[in-house]
């Protein structure tokens, strides 16, 4: 059984890599995304100095605000890692999930820089080791439109191919998405928009990618 996985994960990559296309699309690919996640700390640490406006979020003024971290990272680092699981079995989830994450991270620029927010009344520091990655040692608070971690995780469920996976996927966005309003790190307009604007942009890298 082992040796038929081994065989079969062989198989796959050599075929990746011997096309082409696909071996351009994944290093070119790798080595943007590197250094956008490399450039990013910098760009969240200015956009934390500006001022913005406060949203008048009903939702959020209706829940109480609770520290929900532990659970919103778990969920978080669970998906992410079985995503990975899936991604070395079958290498084009890893294209079109970094190529998707490249564009993700290049319109959340554009919208944060764009449409600058302070954070909701009531918030709690998010304590989640993932997004020390991205975002260096500050805690970062006005990254807000629109939520990286919702649509990360939609990403996820769309990159993903079985069902069972995409059922798994999206329970966890949709459960990420409420513990970052209880915890009041986002507005609802932030999560509520991550999966409407990331779907077409899923939808574009795909075209794009073949």
């Amino acid at each position: 059984m082992a040796r038929t996985i081994t065989l079969t994960l062989k198989r796959n990559w050599r075929q990746t890599w011997n096309s082409s296309l696909q071996r351009a699309q994944m290093i070119i690919g790798s080595v943007l995304i590197t250094i956008i996640l490399f450039m990013l700390p910098s760009f969240f640490n200015q956009i934390e100095k500006r001022d913005g406006i406060v949203v008048n979020d009903y939702l959020l003024a209706a829940l109480p605000a609770y520290n929900v971290s532990i659970a919103i990272f778990t969920i978080l680092w669970g998906i992410g890692l079985y995503t990975l699981f899936r991604a070395i079995q079958k290498p084009s989830i890893f294209i079109t999930y970094t190529w998707g994450l490249i564009f993700v991270c290049i319109l959340r620029v554009l919208t944060i820089s764009l449409i600058p927010l302070n954070p909701p009344p009531g918030l709690i520091a998010l304590t989640d080791p993932l997004t020390g990655i991205f975002y260096g040692e500050s805690n970062i608070t006005k990254d807000l439109f629109f939520s990286g971690h919702t649509s990360t995780l939609f990403l996820m469920f769309l990159c993903l191919e079985k069902k069972t996976d995409k059922l798994i996927a999206l329970a966890g966005t949709v459960a990420v998405a409420f513990l970052l309003l209880v915890q009041h790190v986002h507005y609802t307009v932030d999560v509520v928009a991550a999966p409407i604007i990331v779907y077409p942009l899923y939808r574009f890298i795909k075209f794009l990618l073949n």
